[in-house]
């Protein structure tokens, strides 16, 4: 479980990586989906479609067309506050995050965010769980200009610490955060809290983890 050799810096997704909450904006993707996109959403669309990437990229890949902006805006407002009425009081950690984040710190490694989430969901998530103190930074949703699969968002997230993503260890649990991670050239170990380890492998992951319990070994713990 060790990386070799030992990264710079980890760079962790959200939403499946840091919690297992994809079922709630699943939910609610298929709710405003039918009631703001007259789509009913199959498992095939949600798998390989919703999951990765910022609300008006993946309303494109379901619909073939932009959404204009009016349309964007109120649908990531109206699917996002669903999310968090279904989610209220359920967040819990991945098994093994509490001991991984704080091995990290005691090493001197610093952890950021790649998200795709909003900063509501980001601060809704990271208070929930009572971990933002880890995290030396964030890129959300509205800090890129092209979402996942494109590599920017973990680019951006290395030079927040001046480090090339080559050196940074990311953790992801959708094929498109994997395309986007591997794509900025880190070293990918996936998690298959939403997908099953060959598809997280011929996406780019080097490596499929069910939690973060295993690297205690690493860490010493």
């Amino acid at each position: 479980m060790t990386p070799t050799p030992a990264p710079r810096a980890v760079l962790f997704d959200m939403d499946g990586v840091l919690t297992d909450n994809n079922h709630f904006h699943r939910l609610a993707w298929k709710e405003l989906a039918l009631e703001l996109l007259g789509l009913d959403l199959s498992e095939h669309d949600l798998d390989t479609k919703v999951d990765g990437g910022r609300n008006p990229e993946i309303i494109e890949r379901l619909t073939g067309q932009v959404p204009d902006a009016d349309l964007a805006e109120h649908f990531h407002h109206a699917k996002e506050a669903r999310y968090r009425q279904l989610a209220q009081g359920q967040l819990q950690p991945i098994p093994g995050l509490a001991e991984y984040l704080t091995g990290l710190r005691d090493l001197g490694i610093p952890a950021v965010i790649v998200t795709s989430a909003d900063h509501v969901n980001t601060d809704f998530a990271l208070g929930a769980l009572e971990i933002a103190h880890f995290f030396a930074g964030r890129i959300l949703g509205e800090s890129v200009q092209r979402g996942k699969p494109d590599p920017q968002p973990y680019v951006m997230g290395a030079q927040l610490l001046n480090l090339d993503p080559r050196d940074c260890l990311a953790h992801e649990d959708a094929v498109n955060g994997v395309r986007s991670a591997a794509g900025a050239g880190c070293r990918v170990v996936a998690l298959s809290t939403t997908q099953a380890e060959p598809v997280l492998i011929a996406a780019g992951a080097a490596q499929v983890v069910p939690d973060f319990r295993a690297w205690r070994a690493w860490l010493g713990r």
